[in-house]
């Protein structure tokens, strides 16, 4: 490539960066709203402070359609939305709101959110995304949010080790399997539906 096509592609590169932070804002938006909606799907458990929820599906699912970056952008977001007072956390049997929520005894699993989905996109984009690909990725984020979760509740309540994993995770695992299964067959699916279709080659 010579000076001046390089000069001729400089302006619409430059043209474009705005487009790329608007589409990347909008991608944040309705990633942590999605998170949200989530949160509001929940079925409060009577033997522990942790409901069970469909927040965990989704920051899995975005783990596995969005770049990492973009992905702990999203989550990040979400925590502060619910920080600064949003409805975006899980209402429950928790009275507080906003930081208070997050200080809470569900804390733990929120603030592994950024890490977790992160983490579930770098694997999932560093082998063939295959649905088996797909369900390992997924359920190392997954294990990211119980273990952090779990380590957090224990030192709010300063429980046993063997009391709060009855509590704070052993009851949530077949939940947390179909929500990994699922996510993971979006996932390969979408990313099927990407790749480009082969093409015949006639002689």
């Amino acid at each position: 490539m010579n000076v001046e096509s390089r000069l001729q592609l400089a302006p619409a590169a430059h043209a474009s960066a705005p487009l790329v932070w608007v589409r990347n804002i909008g991608i944040v938006v309705t990633g942590s709203a999605l998170v949200a909606v989530c949160a509001h799907i929940e079925l409060p458990l009577a033997f522990t402070p942790v409901p069970l929820t469909l927040q965990p599906f989704a920051v899995l699912l975005l783990g596995l359609l969005l770049p990492p970056g973009l992905a702990f952008a999203t989550l990040a977001a979400y925590l502060l939305e619910g920080a600064a007072g949003l409805p975006v956390f899980t209402p429950g049997t928790i009275a507080t709101t906003g930081l208070g929520h997050l200080l809470g005894p569900t804390g733990g699993y929120l603030m592994a959110y950024p890490v977790a989905v992160a983490w579930t996109s770098s694997l999932w984009r560093s082998h063939k995304r295959s649905f088996v690909w797909g369900l390992i990725s997924a359920t190392a984020g997954d294990l990211v949010i119980l273990v952090v979760g779990a380590l957090w509740l224990k030192q709010l309540t300063n429980a046993s080790f063997d009391a709060v994993v009855t509590q704070a995770v052993i009851p949530f695992l077949p939940g947390e399997a179909l929500k990994i299964i699922v996510a993971a067959g979006i996932a390969a699916e979408w990313q099927r539906l990407r790749r480009p279709p082969r093409t015949t080659q006639t002689t």
